[in-house]
């Protein structure tokens, strides 16, 4: 397992669960055990989660799987004919079969890696290093964050609970339209607003200046307009951890392209982020990559089936995308992968209680829902989503 995150745990963990017996190894270039994401920009940024909490597998559990684990090494190389690892220590690691798990690392405006008053998150030590600056604030301030996506959003969202004055700027004219759609992209939005949060859409920063010893980092707009801030958040989404995949004899392309069984090559499989694989769902076909908690757990216990069952025998990957955040103390929960040009239909609640599910539909056939504190929903309409059922059939289920 190269990769010591969700993929690579869930991955070892499936193959013991399937009967393997073999030696495991699992790397991780992080000096912590296998641990939880999704609480980096929320209860461990708050403060409300310490790290022990987010521990996904203690050392003793994974010893009583027979799982190795080597943390603080990376993998600099692979050679996908051999299986062969190469590691920043010098050692290589020749096995059987390889899962590539090591997921995606964060995405820096130029000149802004590691300037200080500018964070990222996608680690614990950045998480703990965000909350170590907003709490060294007491309090008050300023966070200025770039991107409106989901991370951005958690990001602004915790720190305008915590009493900062917070600004999302954001690129494009209705944040997160191409996930969820413009209009409910524009409702999304108005619940930040409603947090007291301002949110600029539609616009381009052309520089991001550091903290220096006599200000805090600033922002300047394409416009000229200067935004001082006291801390500043980039995020503005992920990039493939592909790298050290260079020369490796695999096809790399936003990601490593894999199978609709994740194979990459033989006895080689790609799981997480970093996978690009083709997915046959009840509307159609398409190569993706996905960056969802569930969909990584999803992939990674597919992976083992697919190992132990050999390329040939292997069954192609059947899900439902699953994704959920949280917000301003609501939850948005996610299931399928709608296309910006979607047809949407509110078929519960409204904007304006803060409490909505809606259905998207393409050619008649029922491709996402959302809800915002609307679990039960969600649910409801999932085997709708899985089937791609005509929408009819689906918003009858709301009919009073």
């Amino acid at each position: 397992m190269v990769g010591a995150g969700l993929g690579g745990l869930r991955s070892a963990e499936s193959l013991r669960a399937n009967g393997f017996r073999g030696a495991i190894t699992m790397l991780g270039d992080e000096p912590h055990a296998p641990y939880d994401r999704p609480p980096l920009t929320k209860q461990l940024l708050a403060g409300t989660w310490d790290v022990a909490r987010i521990q996904l597998a203690s050392p003793d559990t994974l010893a009583e799987h027979g799982i190795a684990v080597e943390l603080g090494v990376a993998a600099t190389s692979f050679d996908a004919a051999t299986r062969t690892v190469q590691l920043d220590s010098g050692r290589s690691l020749c096995a059987d079969a390889v899962v590539l798990a090591t997921g995606a690392s964060p995405r820096w405006l130029p000149g802004t890696e590691d300037a200080p008053g500018v964070h990222v998150i996608r680690t614990i030590a950045q998480s703990v290093g965000l909350r170590d600056a907003l709490d060294a604030l007491d309090g008050t301030g300023r966070v200025v964050v770039i991107g409106a996506g989901f991370i951005g959003s958690e990001v602004a969202s915790t720190a305008a609970a915590k009493g900062f004055a917070v600004t999302m700027l954001e690129a494009l004219e209705v944040p997160l339209g191409p996930v969820v759609g413009e209009q409910v992209g524009g409702w999304l939005t108005e619940l930040h607003r409603r947090a007291g949060i301002e949110v600029r859409a539609g616009v381009t920063v052309a520089q991001v200046l550091a903290r220096t010893s006599a200000s805090g980092p600033a922002v300047v707009l394409a416009s000229g307009e200067r935004l001082d801030a006291d801390v500043i958040v980039i995020g503005i989404g992920v990039r493939p951890a592909t790298e050290w995949l260079a020369g490796s004899g695999l096809t790399v392309s936003d990601g490593v392209v894999t199978d609709e069984a994740l194979f990459a090559a033989d006895s080689v499989v790609a799981v997480g982020d970093l996978a690009r694989f083709r997915w046959h769902h009840a509307i159609g076909t398409d190569e993706v990559r996905i960056e969802h908690w569930e969909v990584t757990a999803q992939l990674a216990a597919h992976a083992a089936v697919s190992l132990l069952a050999g390329r040939g025998a292997a069954p192609a990957v059947s899900l439902v995308p699953y994704f959920w955040s949280d917000q301003h103390g609501r939850k948005i929960q996610m299931l399928g992968r709608p296309a910006p040009s979607d047809e949407v239909l509110c078929v519960a609640g409204s904007v304006d209680e803060a409490k909505f599910t809606v259905v998207y539909h393409r050619d008649g056939r029922v491709s996402g829902v959302l809800g915002v504190a609307s679990p039960r929903n969600v649910m409801l309409v999932r085997p709708h989503v899985a089937t791609g059922a005509p929408i009819a059939d689906a918003a009858s289920l709301f009919d009073a």
